[in-house]
């Protein structure tokens, strides 16, 4: 596969964000924590590290045009969704210092049980993050029409069965990060993330319905949103 100078350049700020990443990361865990000598926060922080290097090499294969394309907030977006993107950014972010609090205070007593379960979830979702990416290449971080790139319907992979499979690995992977690091508190910013998330699905497919040819059949073939048989 013949790479564009454009995907070289998103694929090396995307190696460059990395270690900025893990830096923030480390901040918003262990500032809050108190200290360093927190297993749970470095088990996390480095697995974390691991599977992003994983989804990095994964996606440059098979579809290095989406590192273009979610390079930043694509000129065009809808402008009620920089406030969901805010909200949903805000609970992911907010998981951490509210989990190295809990470690700090002692709040949490997490069966070591369920942090294995966080990591088995955390792998899941991962990859359910890396599927849609690997076959969607209108995955863009905003919700806009993309008449520039020739949007289409895609009706492959994950989703031909549900219709916003990022969402839902997205709710995976925040469920996930606060077991990992065996906070229940860390429960709280969670629910800011799925409260973003569910009205951006309704917003999203609003947009899609009304601006999308094949959007409104679509819905009628692939009826669930997140979860089979659910919702």
């Amino acid at each position: 596969m013949i790479h564009t100078q454009a995907q070289i350049a998103a694929m090396r700020r995307s190696l460059v964000s990395l270690p900025v990443t893990c830096l923030v990361m480390a901040l918003l865990l262990f500032l809050p924590a108190g200290t360093v000598h927190w297993l749970r926060g470095w088990v996390f922080e480095i697995l974390f590290v691991i599977a992003c290097a994983v989804a990095v090499a994964v996606i440059w294969r098979v579809n290095p045009e989406i590192f273009v394309a979610r390079s930043r907030v694509q000129p065009g977006t809808e402008k009620l969704d920089y406030f969901f993107i805010a909200v949903i950014v805000t609970g992911f972010a907010l998981i951490l210092p509210v989990a190295g609090v809990d470690f700090r205070l002692g709040l949490s007593r997490m069966p070591d049980w369920l942090v294995v379960l966080g990591y088995v979830l955390f792998v899941l979702s991962f990859a359910g993050s890396i599927w849609p990416l690997a076959v969607s290449r209108y995955f863009e971080p905003g919700v806009r029409i993309q008449s520039d790139r020739g949007q289409t319907v895609i009706d492959v992979g994950p989703y031909a069965i549900i219709r916003h499979p990022g969402y839902s690995a997205a709710v995976v992977l925040a469920l996930a990060t606060a077991l990992c690091l065996g906070s229940w508190w860390a429960f709280v910013p969670v629910l800011i993330v799925v409260m973003g998330l569910v009205p951006r699905t309704l917003f999203e497919e609003r947009v899609l319905t009304a601006g999308l040819a094949g959007y409104a059949e679509y819905k009628t073939r692939v009826r669930y949103r997140w979860l089979p048989g659910v919702w």
